[in-house]
């Protein structure tokens, strides 16, 4: 891979199918997923560097005041948080890297990286959104009204996001997500380089 990778963040209201869409933009060779650092001990079978980067709470402040994280949060007396060199190292190689986080998160990279992506992801109709809900069969019925309340707080966020991408039917969601991502590899600020080659290159002839 030649291309530096563009960093995107895919975000979207609970029942949407963000974790889905992601797992299968994973299966395309030109993405990676960013791997959180937390707080939080391993869960069985988890594996440092692989599930999660796991440090102590120590750790993990040094890298919020060493400015090491692209962004993080507090959930549950535990630090949650994307580290910097891991998501650059993966754009340097090329690999499109992906964000799965919530709005405010996103918002924050944004503001530190404008260049990012933001793409959110939405059911196409309110009662679509419950009924998937329902149907993972994990949550109470009053647990399934608290996220569709919180949907509806989570609405004006959506004007804050670069791209809104239906998910009615998963095939074409993920292409059309990936799609996009490679579109956007071809706009003006992310092909410099080849600008300038072409440029110089065209010296010659004048």
């Amino acid at each position: 891979m030649s291309k530096k990778g563009i960093l995107a963040i895919i975000s979207g209201f609970s029942g949407a199918g963000k974790g889905t869409v992601v797992n299968r933009l994973l299966e395309k060779e030109s993405y990676a997923v960013s791997i959180s650092a937390t707080t939080r001990k391993p869960r069985t079978g988890e594996v440092d560097g692989q599930n999660y980067f796991f440090r102590t709470k120590d750790e993990f402040e040094k890298m919020i005041a060493n400015e090491q994280l692209i962004e993080y949060a507090e959930y549950v007396g535990n630090y949650y948080g994307t580290p910097k060199d891991y998501v650059f190292k993966k754009l340097d190689e090329g690999f499109d890297v992906i964000l799965e986080i919530e709005m405010q998160g996103a918002l924050k990279v944004k503001e530190k990286f404008p260049e990012t992506a933001l793409i959110f992801i939405t059911p196409p109709s309110a009662d679509e959104l419950k009924k998937r809900l329902v149907g993972r069969g994990t949550e109470t019925a009053e647990q399934i009204e608290k996220r569709m309340s919180r949907a509806v707080d989570e609405c004006p966020y959506m004007n804050q996001y670069d791209y809104i991408i239906v998910n009615d039917d998963l095939d074409e969601c993920v292409d059309e997500i990936h799609r996009l991502l490679q579109s956007i590899h071809n706009a003006k600020e992310n092909q410099q380089e080849l600008i300038n080659m072409i440029t110089e290159d065209l010296k010659k002839y004048k």
